[in-house]
């Protein structure tokens, strides 16, 4: 009797083998590889890959953030308003010419008699500075370096705009391709809930497994409920700077994956718009600081005028004068004190300059050091990703056809191979993000996707 055991066993288990997909391998394997295509619309979410060039897209995008921002547009507004101040100040070199019409009646009474008279007086004047100790010069100097900041600064707000459009937009990309990830998760756990349902109802002995594999779907789905979520989110960040017709995301993957020469770098920190506008700063404040020193100096002007006068009674009367005066400051009280003040403050502008050229300094340093750590596990993640591919299917095709592999090994392979290859793409947006910003030290990020 006990020959025949094992033969009543395997007949007692056939159903459930049936069940299993064990004797149709074909058919199980068919379904469990029925992934969903990259492309896809999620209820208000549009999770398609456009096929565009990914740096034409992200400029296009820069460009029409920098034609909306009203942030560049007041920047620019600044800096227009900077070269009038400018203007005014180097024209005060210049003659003044001034003109004045008077109409007056004017009377007397003496003895009982009564006298009036209508008279008209014009005057007209010019004065023209003939040496001021320099202080016209240097105070248009300060206005001309103000008018550099300030135009500086319109660049600097361009080049954050841009920077931080290019990271919504990497960041928009990687998510849309997390949740094309977690799709294609959610149909395999849901294809292995399937076919659990069926050999549950032939084995009740195997509901934990069914149980397990449930939990793993609803696990996939809640992460696919948090990438959606963010995703909304940076798209409406990024909306906020484009506009609401945001185009279909282009593939960002080969986009700011190179690492640049981070001497070449260094060597144009000098260059970069911020520094470029605190160093026009601080000429300004040292151009100030000559300006405050002149004001305790002699001054020599030009003085011509004439005047004009008739009256009803018909009398003309002409009036002219022409001279030089010099106007010398004997007693200015607080003079010395303002002078120390703004050579104080022309040297802290100096040194806020070296300090932000040390600080972008070590900043590219150190975000070179971690685009580089992250391209490289970037590339040990793509190596073990291709041997959970492997284990995966292996593992797969054992719990289908051969028994040998349970159902937690075959989810465990799952989870670690879907796990891995979000890990990639969050591990690359890491290093793209890094490089975007290192770009934007320099010579801008624009210059790096051109």
């Amino acid at each position: 009797m006990t020959e025949f055991r094992p033969m009543r066993r395997f007949l007692r288990l056939l159903p459930v083998l049936f069940a299993c997909g064990a004797l149709s391998p074909a058919w199980a394997q068919l379904r469990c590889n029925d992934e969903e295509s990259a492309s896809g619309k999620d209820k208000d979410l549009n999770l398609s890959i456009s096929a565009d060039d990914p740096r034409g897209q992200l400029l296009t995008l820069v460009d029409k953030a920098m034609r909306r921002s009203e942030q560049v547009g007041a920047a620019n507004l600044l800096a227009q308003a900077a070269r009038e101040d400018w203007v005014g100040a180097d024209e005060a070199r210049q003659p003044t010419v001034t003109a004045s019409l008077t109409g007056a009646e004017a009377g007397q009474r003496a003895s009982g008699l009564r006298q009036k008279q209508f008279q008209t007086q014009f005057t007209i004047g010019a004065t023209a500075p003939i040496w001021d100790g320099g202080r016209i010069s240097y105070n248009s100097a300060w206005r001309a370096q103000l008018a550099e900041a300030s135009r500086q600064g319109l660049f600097n707000a361009e080049q954050q705009l841009a920077v931080q459009v290019v990271n919504y937009a990497l960041d928009r990309g990687r998510l849309l391709l997390q949740a094309q990830i977690y799709r294609q998760y959610m149909k395999r756990m849901a294809c292995l809930v399937d076919a659990l349902e069926s050999v549950v109802k032939v084995d009740k002995g195997r509901a934990s497994e069914l149980i397990q594999a449930q939990k793993s779907q609803m696990t996939a789905e809640l992460s696919m409920d948090q990438t959606l979520s963010s995703l909304r989110s940076t798209e409406y960040k990024l909306k906020r700077l484009v506009g609401d017709d945001l185009p279909a995301s282009a593939s960002y993957s080969n986009v700011l994956t190179q690492l640049p020469d981070l001497d070449s770098l260094k060597q144009g920190v000098a260059q970069a718009a911020d520094v470029q506008s605190l160093q026009a700063s601080s000429r300004a404040q040292r151009s100030y600081a000559e300006g405050v020193a002149a004001q305790g100096k002699p001054q020599v002007s030009l003085a011509v005028s004439g005047t004009a006068t008739t009256t009803t009674a018909g009398s003309k009367v002409g009036e002219w004068s022409a001279g030089v005066s010099v106007s010398v400051p004997i007693l200015l009280p607080g003079q010395k004190a303002s002078e120390r003040a703004a050579v104080q403050r022309a040297e802290a502008a100096e040194l806020q300059v070296r300090d932000a050229v040390t600080t972008k300094t070590y900043q590219m340093s150190d975000l070179y050091s971690s685009a580089q750590a992250a391209l490289d596990r970037s590339r040990r993640i793509v190596d073990i990703l291709r041997n959970s591919e492997r284990l995966r299917a292996a593992t797969l095709v054992q719990w289908q056809q051969m028994g040998r592999r349970s159902l937690f090994d075959v989810m465990g392979a799952e989870s670690d191979y879907y796990s891995l290859r979000v890990a990639h793409l969050s591990t690359l947006f890491e290093a793209q993000q890094s490089l975007a910003m290192l770009w934007s030290l320099g010579p801008g990020v624009m210059n790096a996707l051109r």
